[in-house]
């Protein structure tokens, strides 16, 4: 299912929005000092990588789909790219000062991923795990959406909001755990909506005929909003020290 991204690398880059610049300043008063490494896990075409140049250190992105790694490199050629997946991944023996992770934890082993990465932390080493939930800024509009969503498949259930601290508070292993959250309300045209849906994988987990049936929900109930809805893009960061 990690990989299941790589069939729209280009539309994935192209539709999913970044990470606001606030989370780096936020990593970087966490830190208190400079990163002198980073490692961004499933980095995917580098949407949070793009974000995390700002912090002027060098990257390596592990990424485990050839597709998105691929795009990756083109894009961002001043980071290092190892196609693997994080599991696999060895890192170096003297840890990395920054563990990144944006919107792929969920797709790393639960039963080892914290531990994975407390070990590839240098001490005082920091790891970051954020992701962006799209909701809606209008309640009928979200309301409308999950209907048809419904229609298609009713099991459908997003995680929690807190999820990610839970995991990591709940690994023991860490320290000074704390959590940030920020909000951005983008305008999306409804075709601009169908593509950003055709990225999730609740969407592209599903056969053909039930993605065209989930096209053809969304655009008969978004039609009565004026060909455009407002976006709630709330972006939610859990810092974590390997102390």
């Amino acid at each position: 299912m990690s990989r299941i991204f790589g069939e729209v690398a280009a539309l994935y880059d192209e539709i999913r929005p970044g990470y606001p610049a606030e989370l780096v300043t936020a990593l970087r008063e966490y830190r208190g000092r400079e990163f002198a490494s980073v490692v961004d896990i499933g980095a995917g075409t580098g949407k949070a990588t793009a974000a995390l140049l700002a912090l002027a250190a060098p990257i390596t992105c592990v990424e485990p789909d050839p597709r998105m790694a691929a795009l990756l490199e083109v894009k961002l050629p001043q980071v290092v790219v190892v196609n693997a997946a994080f599991e696999e991944w060895t890192p170096p023996a003297a840890g990395v000062d920054l563990i990144a992770c944006a919107t792929a934890w969920h797709w790393m082993d639960p039963a080892s991923r914290n531990r994975r990465a407390f070990d590839a932390l240098a001490p005082g080493g920091v790891l970051a795990v954020f992701h962006n939930r799209f909701e809606y800024a209008d309640a009928a509009v979200s309301e409308a959406i999950d209907a048809a969503l419904q229609a298609v498949d009713p099991t459908v259930e997003d995680r929690a909001v807190h999820w990610s601290l839970t995991d990591v508070s709940d690994s023991g292993l860490f320290a000074d755990i704390e959590e940030r959250e920020w909000h951005r309300f983008p305008v999306l045209t409804t075709q601009q909506y169908l593509q950003l849906m055709q990225t999730f994988s609740p969407f592209r987990r599903h056969s053909e005929r039930d993605q065209r049936a989930a096209l053809a929900g969304l655009t008969e109930a978004l039609a009565r909003f004026g060909g455009a809805i407002t976006m709630d893009i709330r972006t939610v960061l859990t810092l974590a020290r390997r102390s």
